[in-house]
């Protein structure tokens, strides 16, 4: 028969000896032994990294802390910005100690400078005159033609050619005016023949900021001799009339004696025209127009009125507090 299996365990505690104190502990079960075995634990892992790092780590530790190195020495950009601020400092610090960025001091006690005063306006003037160009013979070629210029002369000590002209006087026409004007200022007489046209322009003279019209004739020659008597011509001269527009002085006076020669073709061809132009020219009755010239003509050398002052308007006196 076989042995049936014994039921009951064998007591390990039992057959370990009773005096050894380290199996005591260890069979024992006592509540500081789990406590104190994970502290071992944990402290062998700890300084089992530490100390049994394998050689690569190491390494790579070497080379993050050399990238971290080297990215620590590379500049930032807030640090060259810095850098370039403090270097336009000290630049910029250089240039204001030059004399020229030296800031302006005002000086003390010292007098203002009086301010300019305001020029005073002028005052405007419009003057209307006459005048003409005389031709020496009307029935003759262009290339034989002469014509009566005046000369002045300007404050630079020049001469200055021109056609004769002057202001229209009361009663009188534009062309009386002319004729009148060139029988003073040249010695000569002549006879109106045809209108050349009128110019304006602007000069200022004494003080006076003036508006002058001229209106300018064509006239035929009837008698009389160059003379420079007149106090304003300094020289008379004929002058061939193909020299005129490089004798003249004015550029609108050019202009009438270019336009003086196509009126003359016009009057030439045909000469019921011609005769017909001259009866028109000759009037004795100044228009409206022509009696306006002449009442500013004559007041031109008139002193401006004097300017009123202006008074001021006092305001009532209000009141004081307690008055009735």
């Amino acid at each position: 028969m076989s042995a049936e299996p014994s039921l009951h365990h064998t007591d390990v505690a039992s057959d370990a000896p009773s005096g050894s104190g380290a199996a005591d502990k260890a069979t024992s079960g006592g509540p500081d032994q789990p406590q104190r075995n994970r502290r071992n634990r944990r402290g062998r892992r700890r300084r089992g990294r530490r100390s049994g790092r394998p050689a690569d780590a190491a390494k790579v530790d070497e080379a993050t802390q050399d990238d971290r190195s080297a990215a620590d020495s590379t500049p930032k950009p807030s640090d060259l910005a810095a850098r370039s601020r403090r270097g336009n400092s000290s630049s910029s610090n250089a240039d204001k100690n030059s004399p020229a960025s030296m800031p302006r001091t005002k000086r003390r006690g010292g007098r203002r400078a009086p301010e300019p005063e305001p020029s005073p306006k002028l005052r405007t003037v419009r003057e209307t005159s006459a005048g003409g160009l005389v031709l020496a013979d009307l029935d003759a070629p262009f290339d034989d033609m002469t014509a009566a210029l005046i000369g002045r002369v300007d404050r630079r000590g020049r001469t200055m050619w021109s056609l004769p002209k002057g202001h229209i006087e009361t009663g009188e026409t534009a062309e009386q005016t002319a004729m009148r004007e060139v029988a003073e200022e040249t010695g000569i007489s002549g006879t109106i023949v045809a209108p050349l046209g009128k110019i304006d322009y602007w000069f200022v003279s004494e003080g006076r900021r003036i508006h002058k019209t001229v209106h300018h004739y064509l006239l035929r020659f009837t008698g009389g001799e160059l003379s420079d008597e007149d106090y304003e011509v300094s020289e008379v001269a004929w002058v061939p009339l193909s020299e005129l527009p490089r004798k003249l002085t004015y550029s609108d006076e050019r202009r009438l004696a270019r336009m003086a020669e196509s009126v003359i073709a016009d009057l030439r061809s045909d000469p019921s025209r011609l005769a017909q132009s001259e009866a028109s020219c000759i009037r004795t009755e100044p228009n409206d127009y022509e009696k306006a010239a002449a009442a500013r003509n004559q007041r031109r050398n008139e002193p401006p009125p004097p300017v009123k002052a202006r008074r001021r308007r006092r305001r009532p006196r209000r009141p004081a507090n307690g008055d009735s």
